[in-house]
């Protein structure tokens, strides 16, 4: 049977544009309203998320930012956190994980992870220093790091708990969600994320008072008035618009997840597992799936055939951190983390949005199989 798969319509990785034009009568006139207000930055709407953001999460407050950077970066300075500390990480996420702990001052130290991509809490015990302060696991693509063992590693220690929570808003660890399992819970509200804004947008979530109190006050200069500063701040403020599409997408966001979710079990059922490892969920998870990385032989090869057949993918991420020219003086090399460096090689990410239909889904599917199984 012929395959004809090329000249039927792109798959694309995301489809942002599709979002919003479903989104489009509802959204405008609230976008409108704060235009006509003339109240830009901060005002009713960022109070109304933080709100509703520390309901969903389960914590005392919410402090709405500019970007999840900034949030990873404000809560390692609440916490005390710079010169001479260092923070446990692993390396196979996003730049700014490890960024965040070297602009403070502090050193990133890197644990290897398990074959689900998070962190590998018997390497993160292998790491822990008298100069250690606190250990930030990544919930790498919407799936939570398992955090029972994490917890009782930092308690044994006195070490706080940053979760980097940038890809994981609505994911769930033993009924508790995300971003209330450590001292400080920091997301991202990224355009390409599951909760999106229509530009750069953050927050962090937390119980502790000190935490929340410092992000607001740094986010704004440190003013706690109009003419009194009390400790020397920055801009880390989000725009009223970017806190009302939020708030607005934040009663969607459920039907949102949901249907990823369906997406993830349906490609579970049609990829080979004897050709393709997507690591199984734990019962104690509920994983949102901002995306869906699947690990393959012949990775590159895969992708251009894929390519070649109208579908986006993407990889998330190929050249590991502690590989990165920004992490030379920390002084690693290839072989340091032989987890992450493999799954650096195996990994791609399929489209999985929330846009697509079964029959592309199945179609994606198939040329997975069919390719790998030429292969093997």
């Amino acid at each position: 049977m012929p395959d004809t798969s090329a000249t039927q319509s792109p798959i694309p990785y995301v489809n942002i544009g599709a979002q919003f034009a479903e989104e489009r009568d509802e959204l405008m006139p609230i976008i409108e309203e704060i235009l006509m207000s003339g109240m830009y930055v901060g005002g009713p709407w960022n109070e109304k998320l933080e709100a509703a953001l520390a309901e969903l999460c389960g914590t005392k407050h919410a402090v709405a930012l500019n970007s999840g950077t900034d949030a990873l970066i404000l809560s390692l300075a609440a916490l005390g956190i710079g010169h001479g500390d260092e923070v446990i990480t692993p390396p196979n996420s996003f730049v700014a994980s490890t960024a965040v702990i070297a602009h403070v001052g502090a050193t990133p130290v890197f644990a290897d992870v398990l074959p689900d991509q998070n962190i590998d809490p018997a390497e993160i015990e292998k790491k822990i220093t008298a100069k250690t302060k606190a250990i930030m696991p990544v919930h790498l693509t919407g799936r939570v790091a398992d955090m029972k063992p994490i917890q009782e590693i930092a308690k044994r220690h006195g070490l706080a708990i940053i979760e980097d929570a940038a890809q994981s808003i609505g994911s769930r660890y033993d009924g508790v969600m995300s971003g209330a399992l450590g001292d400080v819970g920091c997301f991202s509200a990224h355009p390409l994320k599951n909760l999106n804004a229509c530009g750069d947008a953050g927050f962090l979530t937390t119980d502790r008072d000190d935490v929340a109190e410092y992000a607001r006050l740094y986010r704004n200069h440190g003013l706690v008035d109009r003419n009194t500063v009390t400790r020397f701040g920055s801009v880390s403020r989000m725009d009223q618009i970017q806190a009302a599409i939020l708030y607005y997408r934040l009663g969607k966001m459920d039907a949102l997840i949901e249907k990823r979710r369906r997406n993830v079990a349906l490609y579970r059922e049609l990829l080979d597992p004897e050709l393709v490892f997507a690591p199984p969920c734990r019962e104690i998870e509920f994983n949102t799936f901002h995306t869906f990385v699947i690990q393959v032989d012949r990775r590159d090869e895969l992708q251009a055939h894929l390519g070649a057949q109208g579908i986006g993918t993407a990889i998330h991420y190929p050249v590991p951190i502690h590989l990165q020219p920004a992490a030379a003086y920390l002084g690693h090399k290839a072989g340091d983390f032989p987890v992450t460096e493999e799954q650096s090689r195996r990994i791609i990410t399929l489209p999985a949005n929330q846009n697509l239909t079964e029959a592309e889904i199945t179609r994606v599917a198939a040329s997975v199989n069919r390719f790998l199984s030429k292969g093997s």
